[in-house]
């Protein structure tokens, strides 16, 4: 017996008008999902980026920067390590042809130092940020996991080091080996070894909020191992805070390599440093300031690039900040 069909005007709806089409996945952050499925957190912070003007004109200038440290040949003919480029009867002279920014105390082309002193310092910046995040998210990560006496261990062992001023520990770890190795890898060992307590604060609080959650639960309950919960599931989802902090970090410890190099015990010559270049010519400032603005001025471009970098990805990476 077929069921009787409703009749006109009671109301009810008939079976075709139950078959719905699908719907599309909301939109996140103004982007569309394709397909009906929601956009990836990276995919979406991607597209938030390319809309911020302050994101593009960092990544110009750190484009600019990195091209200037690898291949400085590109901005100059003049090798500032030949000595036979430099005039000591032209010290401290003002910009002239061929001399764009002058010449500094020891009356050598003081463009030429600028761009390639731009290596030294990202060099030393970007391998620090490396070190620091790669230690400071292992740790993060096992004691966020862990919990009970891992945590309580670790997390008083990096309390130690937060105690302990970053530039002054750097200075006092580059004088006590200066000499006894490479310039420019003993500041960067100074630097990674105070510089990762932050990142590792950030990967124990992602990790610590990201193992209640239901995927943690459902694989664990799965049978995964802990390293495959932690490096295959909590990773991956607590990254975020960890980017934005390096890449801020990342222009933090290219001005603290400065600091170190001004101060003496960082880059030594005759490699080149921005601060190396600061340190020669302060005392010479008032009778030649240009030795001293434009290394200094280059300096300041470069780390405010980075901080731009991290705040924009910050603000991308952080539905809450939009």
């Amino acid at each position: 017996m077929s069921n009787p069909t409703p009749p006109v005007g009671t109301g009810l709806p008939d079976t075709q008008t139950l078959v719905t089409e699908p719907t599309q996945a909301p939109e996140r952050g103004g982007k569309k999902a394709k397909d009906g499925k929601p956009a990836s957190l990276w995919t979406d912070a991607w597209y938030d980026l390319r809309r911020r003007p302050m994101f593009i004109i960092s990544v110009i200038i750190i484009f600019v920067l990195l091209v200037m440290s690898f291949w400085p040949s590109l901005f100059t003919s003049i090798d500032p390590f030949n000595a036979r480029s430099c005039d000591l009867s032209t010290a401290r002279q003002g910009p002239s042809p061929g001399h764009l920014f002058g010449r500094d105390n020891l009356g050598c082309d003081l463009y030429s130092r600028t761009i390639y002193g731009a290596r030294n310092s990202i060099i030393i910046g970007v391998f620090t940020t490396i070190v620091t995040t790669l230690v400071g998210s292992l740790l993060g990560i096992v004691a966020g996991y862990r919990g009970g006496a891992v945590d309580a261990v670790s997390s008083r062992f990096t309390e130690i080091f937060f105690a302990i001023p970053a530039i002054l520990g750097a200075l006092l770890i580059a004088a006590t080996f200066r000499g006894k190795a490479n310039s420019i890898l003993l500041v960067i060992v100074a630097l990674g070894v105070l510089g990762w307590p932050m990142t590792y604060r950030i990967m124990r609080a992602a990790v610590i909020t990201a193992k209640s959650q239901d995927f943690v639960v459902a694989a664990r309950a799965l049978g995964a191992g802990a390293g495959r919960i932690m490096f295959r599931h909590l990773l991956p989802n607590s990254l975020a805070p960890v980017i934005v902090v390096a890449t801020i970090n990342l222009g933090g410890f290219i001005a603290a390599e400065a600091a170190l190099s001004f101060l003496g015990v960082g880059v030594l010559s005759p490699d080149i440093s921005w601060g190396l270049m600061i340190a020669d010519a302060r005392n010479r400032f008032l009778e030649a300031p240009l030795p001293l603005v434009f290394p200094a001025a280059f300096l300041c471009v470069t780390v405010l690039a980075f901080i731009m970098m991290g705040d924009a990805v910050r603000d991308a990476l952080d539905p809450k900040l939009r």
